[in-house]
């Protein structure tokens, strides 16, 4: 998922500065960053979801990690599609840490990788 969503948002980087110019510039770059840190982080949180049995305190860790990239990718973009697709993530993130909150060790995480997809399609132009 890394990968594609990296790549994607370096293709968009290279064919919006091509086609359209500074505007277009700056969403990609946002795109390229946004999208780099959100594969990070579902990697992180799969991982740790995936290792909850073996230590349960990764689960909180991830989902605090989450929230600190995400609350800095909040205050980097000005891009009103970013912004939503990293309130949809942080949605999720909240969802996940009720969860686990709730004493869930295998909680649901497909609002995050929802949100983490949506994000590689904001940035992919077409």
């Amino acid at each position: 998922m890394k990968r594609r969503l990296a790549f994607a948002a370096a293709t968009a980087a290279v064919l919006t500065t091509t086609l359209v110019g500074c505007g277009a510039l700056d969403k990609a770059m946002d795109c390229v960053a946004t999208a780099d840190a959100i594969a990070t982080s579902v990697d992180k949180l799969e991982q740790a979801v995936s290792n909850a049995s073996n230590d349960p305190t990764q689960l909180n860790e991830a989902l605090n990690d989450i929230s600190t990239e995400l609350g800095n990718l909040k205050d980097t973009t000005d891009n009103a599609d970013l912004s939503k697709a990293v309130d949809d993530l942080t949605k999720g993130v909240d969802s996940v840490r009720t969860a686990v909150n709730n004493g869930d060790t295998t909680p649901d995480i497909k609002p995050v990788t929802d949100a983490a997809t949506e994000i590689g399609k904001v940035c992919t132009p077409g």
